[in-house]
């Protein structure tokens, strides 16, 4: 094999799958508009150090995650956050009580901004559907068994 043939497939750009966009509407709290654009000026970064480097597995990777952020950017529709909540919906934080007595918090937040390790959920999420509407004191059929709703309160400024 020659060496001109390596050279050429080593050139050959990092081909990656774009990352898939959600079909939802893309409905994001402060927080989560703050966490796009932070995303978008990391990969900004990434996307210069990868070209400074020439490094072409970091540019591909910082270019598409760019072209994502940018359109999640574009698509945010920015909800503000209610100052009390009489029921379930999107910026509630929701304290729920399970069937074996486990209580739960979790704020409802855009699909992007979710992280269930850190109490928030996808307002698409199976979970937020089934509590959407419901107030304090109702019951709701979610994933997994049946919940009372026991606390609603607004998701703060800082998530």
């Amino acid at each position: 094999m020659s060496r001109a043939f390596v050279k050429e497939q080593d050139d050959k750009p990092e081909e990656l799958a774009e990352r898939p966009v959600s079909a939802n509407p893309n409905m994001v709290t402060a927080r989560g508009l703050r966490l796009i654009e932070a995303e978008i000026e990391a990969s900004r970064l990434m996307l210069s150090h990868g070209q400074q480097a020439e490094d072409k597995a970091m540019v591909a990777r910082a270019a598409r995650d760019l072209r994502y952020w940018n359109q999640r950017r574009a698509s945010a529709q920015l909800v503000e956050p209610k100052p009390a909540f009489t029921s379930v919906g999107f910026g509630a934080r929701v304290t729920i009580q399970r069937d074996d007595g486990r209580q739960q918090t979790f704020a409802i937040v855009g699909e992007d901004e979710a992280d269930p390790s850190k109490g928030s959920i996808a307002y698409s999420s199976p979970m937020a559907r089934a509590l959407m509407g419901k107030t304090v004191g109702e019951t709701a059929d979610i994933p997994g068994g049946e919940v009372e709703i026991l606390g609603l309160e607004a998701v703060g400024p800082e998530g």
